[in-house]
């Protein structure tokens, strides 16, 4: 019929690793639209646009689903749970989102984001909008700031450096185990820090002695 788009099954699927394999190759900045539509099966320009804004959007499709996954985690974690548990739960249930065919492609991505300085804002921008949805979903639970925020960007680091060893690596782990490893070293640095009573205390003393005449 004249005027309906033609059905293009699994296109966005297809444009991301298309984009993933072409960045890789031969750079993002050398990378045009044309040429991921192109490797994409055939794809047109138009059909890229249906689905991106430009190419560097390629490689942070999935920023809205998981948010939305990363919330909805938290949302369903047990009353009793800490913000630090509820975190953890979240990024749990973010490394199922990623199966094993997954690991090379994150490797590429890594490496091109590694390469290019407005990728890496880019990448940047991105882990914001996850920590903001741990965030609004830990202050939902009636969690206060400051912690929320904190254990919403622990959450993040600990996801980010999951997400970077499980790519790295060839014995075949899961990344969810990467990611416990990491919330296990986070919840270590945390106890490592020491913030005592004492501490605490001090720390006050030195604000007072700072302000005297």
């Amino acid at each position: 019929m004249v005027g309906m788009a033609r059905w293009e099954p699994n296109a966005r699927e297809r444009l991301v690793r298309a984009a993933v394999d072409l960045f890789a190759e031969q750079g993002y900045d050398a990378t045009t639209v044309n040429e991921i539509a192109e490797r994409a099966g055939g794809l047109t320009k138009t059909t890229f646009f249906r689905h991106f804004a430009d190419k560097r959007e390629v490689l942070f499709a999935g920023q809205e689903l998981h948010s939305r996954v990363l919330a909805e985690a938290i949302a369903a974690a047990p009353e009793s749970a800490s913000p630090l548990e509820a975190v953890g739960a979240a990024v749990f249930a973010l490394t199922d989102t990623f199966t094993e065919d997954r690991r090379e492609m994150g490797r590429q991505l890594l490496v091109v984001i590694g390469k290019s300085a407005e990728l890496q804002e880019r990448a940047a921008y991105k882990r914001s909008v996850l920590a903001d949805a741990m965030d609004g979903a830990l202050r939902e639970r009636g969690v206060a700031e400051p912690a929320a925020s904190v254990a919403a960007d622990l959450g993040v680091r600990a996801f980010g450096g999951a997400f970077a060893r499980w790519t790295g690596s060839a014995d075949g782990r899961a990344l969810a185990e990467f990611a416990g490893e990491e919330l296990a070293r986070l919840r270590g640095a945390i106890t490592e820090l020491g913030w005592h009573r004492e501490s605490a205390g001090a720390l006050d003393g030195a604000g007072d002695a700072g302000t005297a005449d």
